[in-house]
């Protein structure tokens, strides 16, 4: 058997209505569904290279070589992999991120996306989307939503067979932006796997995952009939539970900086003023301003005010993994 090499490409992704907690953490079957965009102009990049003269598999990431839970993790995915091809053969694994990873902009949504149709391409596996929303799940519970294009809902399901995600709209429905505020480009003390695990220590949990439906059918419609004003008030209501949970963890998780804070209190006050503008937070402290494109000129001036950021990345609504190259 020669070598079987894929390359592939993924978005991260940002949720309005959030995935935090699992009812089974080892394959990542969420709490509540979640609905998100995948990020155009962010991306991952994977070549994987099945190699039967290999003896074990390796990662590159970013151009340095990574051992120990980062590479397991990645060993752990490509044994599902393998058991679906009943294939028994290593890989070599390159991954770049144009995007700071690790610091609350899905790097892991986007990189197992893309690992996962880069590793089932290399090994001819042809999985159907919601297959491969599945499969990539298993990576990250948030890759599956990097697998579909445009708005995004995971559905929470019932078992391993029904929990994936599917497109709601493509990217043009909706000509929104999310201008990502970077005010840390390290990586989190504590990432999102550790952190979620610790959801169910919250007090507040319950009530955030029993009224997320209601959450989700107010965002899906807001979406549908582009209503900003809806539309803003569920993000900020979704980001502002999950957070709410964090803090109320044992121990507590507090991902915000007081830069962090001190943007959303101005986001808050944009939008009073009469801006088309919403902020939600993932488990970071890097802050995504969701607007309408006429308001990007407005937040850039205002946002370059401020010392403590670092970095203003624009986003639109991007589409879905893709397939760059296989070659044998």
């Amino acid at each position: 058997m020669s070598a079987l090499t894929a390359t592939a490409l993924a978005h991260p992704n940002i949720a309005f209505i959030k995935y935090w907690g699992n009812r089974d953490q080892s394959i990542h079957l969420p709490q509540n569904g979640s609905l998100s965009m995948c990020l155009d102009g962010l991306y991952t990049t994977t070549t994987v290279r099945f190699d039967p003269q290999l003896t074990a598999d390796s990662l590159v990431l970013d151009g340095s070589p990574v051992q120990g839970a980062g590479l397991v993790r990645v060993q752990q995915f490509l044994d599902h992999v393998r058991r679906l091809a009943e294939k028994d053969i290593y890989a070599q694994i390159e991954s770049s991120n144009n995007f700071p990873a690790g610091a609350g902009i899905a790097s892991s949504a986007s990189a197992f996306a893309a690992l996962a149709l880069a590793s089932t391409s290399a090994l001819d596996l042809q999985l159907s989307e919601p297959d491969l929303s599945r499969l990539a799940r298993l990576g990250s519970g948030s890759a599956c939503r990097s697998i579909p294009g445009g708005f995004v809902e995971w559905q929470a399901g019932e078992t391993d067979l029904d929990s994936y995600a599917f497109s709601l709209f493509p990217p043009d429905h909706w000509e929104l932006l999310d201008l990502i505020v970077i005010l840390d480009r390290a990586h989190k003390a504590t990432g999102s796997a550790a952190g979620m695990a610790l959801a169910h220590t919250s007090p507040l949990q319950k009530q955030r995952v029993t009224e997320a439906p209601m959450r989700l059918d107010f965002c899906r419609q807001a979406l549908l009939e582009r209503d900003f004003t809806s539309f803003a008030a569920v993000v900020e209501l979704d980001s502002n539970w999950m957070h709410a949970v964090m803090q109320t963890s044992a121990p507590p998780l507090k991902y915000l900086l007081p830069a962090t804070e001190d943007i959303l209190d101005s986001v808050l006050g944009w939008r009073a003023e009469g801006h088309s503008v919403c902020a939600t937070v993932d488990a970071g402290p890097n802050v995504h301003i969701l607007c309408l494109p006429q308001e990007e000129a407005f937040l850039r001036q205002e946002l370059s005010q401020l010392p403590e950021v670092l970095e203003l990345i624009t986003a639109t609504p991007g589409g879905g993994a893709r397939l760059l190259s296989v070659t044998a």
